[in-house]
């Protein structure tokens, strides 16, 4: 005897929405971080909370880089999270916030890109996951307002435009597109600083690379809760470059020679390389 009682509930064999969000809050809202119900009160402090992330573009491509520190308060909670991930293959985010709802939410936004793929059979523009990625940042508005704030850096390669592209945002999924370089995070005061700087609109990858490690640099001297590269136990920032012919995770041996090159030089000089004042 066969059973005619169907697997699935209706709302899975009937075509859709393309985003799985609004697909996930028809059909099992209690798995969206933003419907979970919390107590009265600040939570800011029972969570471990990720820091500084950089952005910067280079002629044919972005690089985004991250410090591998998490906090709780006063504590190192981590020393070596990672806080850079690949959204698709031709964009990233870092997560700067309470770093448990950090990752939940670029779980479901990596979903959402490949959702969309799958449903419209072609990629997002780069508008449309920057505005996708708006939308998940606003739903969490409520836990923000608790303390369990989530602020992301996104960026990516504009295959349209032929140029990289990063998009800020805050608490309420405000979308702001930036130029050329920007940071999130507790450390960012001093890594746009930094950044301001060393940055030239000519730098090829390497170059480009090496300027955001040296602000990230530069944060963890000004900043206690990021996190500079660590020798003893070698661990260094975790670095993406997205190129027209896509986006890849730098090895660590690539970023510890990069990071090496920058420890020698601060043995010399303690404040970073001087810029010219012209």
């Amino acid at each position: 005897m066969t059973d005619a009682t169907p697997r699935l509930r209706p709302g899975y064999l009937q075509p859709g929405t393309s985003s799985f969000a609004d697909f996930l809050a028809a059909e099992a809202p209690d798995l969206l971080p933003s419907r979970r119900p919390l107590p009265p009160g600040d939570a800011a402090q029972l969570a471990p909370h990720g820091t500084t992330i950089v952005a910067a573009t280079f002629p044919g491509g972005v690089v985004m880089a991250g410090d591998r520190r998490a906090t709780m308060g006063n504590i190192i909670a981590q020393r070596d999270i990672e806080k850079v991930f690949p959204a698709d293959e031709f964009s990233c985010v870092g997560i700067a916030g309470t770093a448990g709802l950090a990752v939940e939410m670029v779980r479901l936004f990596q979903v959402e890109l490949e959702h969309y793929e799958k449903i419209e059979g072609t990629t997002l523009s780069m508008d449309g996951k920057a505005n996708r990625l708006a939308a998940l940042i606003r739903a969490n508005l409520g836990m923000a307002m608790q303390g369990l704030a989530v602020v992301p850096l996104f960026a990516g390669f504009d295959l349209a435009a032929d140029q990289g592209r990063i998009f800020s945002y805050d608490v309420t999924g405000g979308r702001y597109e930036e130029t050329a370089f920007h940071a999130v995070g507790s450390g960012s005061l001093f890594a746009r600083g930094s950044l301001k700087k060393l940055y030239r609109d000519d730098l090829d990858p390497d170059g480009c690379v090496t300027a955001v490690v040296q602000a990230l640099y530069d944060a963890a001297d000004d900043d206690s809760a990021t996190g500079g590269p660590d020798l003893t136990r070698r661990i260094f920032p975790v670095v993406h470059v997205i190129t027209a012919d896509g986006g890849r995770r730098m090895p660590d041996d690539e970023v510890a020679r990069i990071a090496d090159r920058i420890l020698a030089s601060r043995m010399v000089r303690p404040d970073g390389p001087s810029a010219e004042l012209t």
